[in-house]
């Protein structure tokens, strides 16, 4: 397939544009600086800005699914929305946050009184992407959390899936690493099963 990845420099962008052009996609990798861009199999490396929708959406145009691993503090969910609404893709996958995650019935991870203050408005702001998604009549969107400590480690392969709770190991740890929060999304998008939904995953 063709993909697009936006915010390809990044943490979780790169893994996920590693990912792809391992299974053998074509992938146009978009950041603001492409020559932090690794140079792999596939890819394509592209100059772009989220604030910019029209640029944004003539980049995005005719591919089959468009990811989005911006911090959200860093981006206008409307923009990045109204841009694959303009571009007409066919599927948009969001790179979301844990803080929006269900610890128990009603109560989420950012509300909870141990919630670090310096992620609160990411946290947020990503709570408030994920609805205005819910809210899109048409759209055909997937928002992938990660657990609550989101690291570079090992490509695994091993993990759980789970919907709004955080998922906790038996240790009572919560965490993926970034490689394997890409198989799990590359997989999504392979074999869609969370269609305009949020699904979580980790260890």
């Amino acid at each position: 397939m063709k993909i697009a990845v936006i915010g390809a420099s990044g943490n979780a962008g790169a893994c996920i544009t590693a990912e792809l052009s391992r299974r053998g996609h074509q992938v146009t990798a978009v950041a603001r600086d492409p020559a932090k861009i690794a140079t792999l199999p596939g890819v394509t490396a592209k100059a772009g800005d989220a604030a910019d929708p029209a640029a944004l959406a003539a980049l995005i145009s005719g591919h089959d699914a468009v990811v989005s691993a911006i911090h959200f503090t860093a981006s206008d969910p409307d923009l990045l929305i109204s841009a694959v609404k303009t571009a007409a893709v066919p599927r948009y996958l969001v790179v979301g946050g844990a803080g929006s995650l269900e610890v128990a019935p009603g109560l989420k991870v950012f509300d909870t009184p141990d919630f670090p203050a310096a992620y609160l408005a990411e946290a947020k702001a990503g709570g408030v992407f994920l609805d205005k998604l819910k809210a899109e009549p048409t759209l055909n969107w997937t928002f992938l959390s990660p657990s609550a400590l989101f690291f570079h480690g090992p490509r695994t392969g091993t993990f759980r899936l789970g919907t709004d709770q955080l998922l906790v190991a038996a240790g009572g740890s919560s965490s993926i690493s970034f490689e394997d929060y890409a198989i799990a999304l590359v997989d999504e998008i392979e074999t869609p099963r969370h269609v305009r939904a949020r699904f979580t995953v980790g260890y």
